[in-house]
């Protein structure tokens, strides 16, 4: 007895069957769109790390031409890294920032 030889496939997209306005609805449904997020979120973060080598790379090569040489792999990597942090899958832009504290009008 071994292990089985082949190719692991996973779904590409989402459940069809998810409902975001009731995710406890169906269990199975909720950890596999959780499952998708999650996969989805780690090939971001792994394209941002080849991103990286490749801009590591530039710097060393280029020297001190570097600024005008590497900027398209600079904004490459500024666009590949905004919002893949873990605490900001379905939040609005606003709520990433720090809190504001409401201002008491006074009369």
């Amino acid at each position: 007895m071994g292990r089985k030889k082949g190719v692991v496939e996973f779904e590409d997209s989402p459940p069809d069957d998810f409902d975001p306005s009731n995710p406890y609805k169906d269990p199975v449904v909720m950890l596999e769109m959780r499952e998708h997020l999650v996969r989805e979120k780690w090939i971001d973060i792994e394209k941002a790390k080849i991103l990286r080598e490749k801009l590591r790379w530039c710097y060393r090569i280029e020297g001190v031409n570097h600024l005008q040489k590497c900027r398209h792999l600079v904004q490459q990597y500024l666009d590949s890294t905004r919002g893949i942090g873990w605490g900001k899958d379905q939040r609005p832009p606003c709520l990433h920032g720090p809190k504001v504290e409401a201002t008491a009008e006074s009369e």
